[in-house]
């Protein structure tokens, strides 16, 4: 019996040593990814909750369509019809830029509105102030409220950006060959879907804990410059 489990853990081991640099490969492709899809999220999440708050319908409504649609429906319906729906218009993509556009599309909704709060969040009295004292709209935001607004924002969009890491998962269903399309592929070849699986999770453990730990040292940053 004490045989049986030292030469199954054995065997475990080896079988971690050998794909461990695909896992690691892997790891490093979903960052990537994830690099990528927050930037994207955040200049969409931006203009969003701009264009939410603005005076003008013309302007307003098009935002609302488009946080109420993408908060509405399923984040891997949105990558299918990124990757599948939109060559029948004649747009084509590979699997990685699809996937990066779907993702960053999708989390940039969610962004918009933690965004929209942290804008809500700032008294009226400032801005008033501000034009009061002639400065320009670009000026009032750069420098009163934006910088205001990233303390407000900062734990929320945190943890948007740990989502949008795990949500990486999704791009396998589209052949992005990252941390959990790998897994799959291995375990077809190992037939050890509890290791490899436990593999995965970790290294998504790691990468999350990992994001968090930076967005704490950020909160300490700006608590200091209150």
């Amino acid at each position: 019996m004490i045989e049986d489990w030292g030469q199954a853990a054995g065997d475990t081991w080896s079988s971690l040593v050998a794909y461990a640099p695909g896992f690691l490969s892997a790891s490093w492709l979903a960052l990537q990814i994830s690099i990528l899809v927050i930037l994207l999220s955040w200049a969409c999440g931006l203009a969003a909750a701009l264009g939410k708050i603005s005076p003008y319908r013309f302007i307003r409504w098009p935002f609302q369509f488009y946080v109420w649609f993408v908060r509405g429906t399923p984040t891997l319906i949105q990558i299918f019809i990124v990757y599948f729906g939109l060559p029948q218009v004649g747009v084509r993509m590979s699997p990685f830029v699809a996937g990066v556009i779907a993702l960053g599309v999708n989390s940039g909704a969610y962004v918009a509105e933690i965004v929209r709060g942290g804008l809500l969040a700032i008294p009226k009295g400032q801005t008033e102030s501000s034009l009061a004292l002639g400065m320009s709209y670009w000026q009032l935001m750069s420098r009163i409220i934006l910088p205001q607004v990233v303390r407000i924002i900062l734990p929320p969009i945190t943890n948007e950006a740990t989502t949008t890491l795990k949500n990486t998962s999704l791009l396998s269903t589209i052949t992005v060959v990252e941390l959990t399309l790998h897994a799959q592929i291995v375990i077809a070849r190992t037939f050890r879907p509890f290791d490899f699986y436990i593999v995965a999770a970790v290294l998504y453990l790691i990468m999350t804990t990992l994001l968090t730990h930076l967005s704490a040292r950020l909160e300490r940053h700006y608590a200091r410059r209150q």
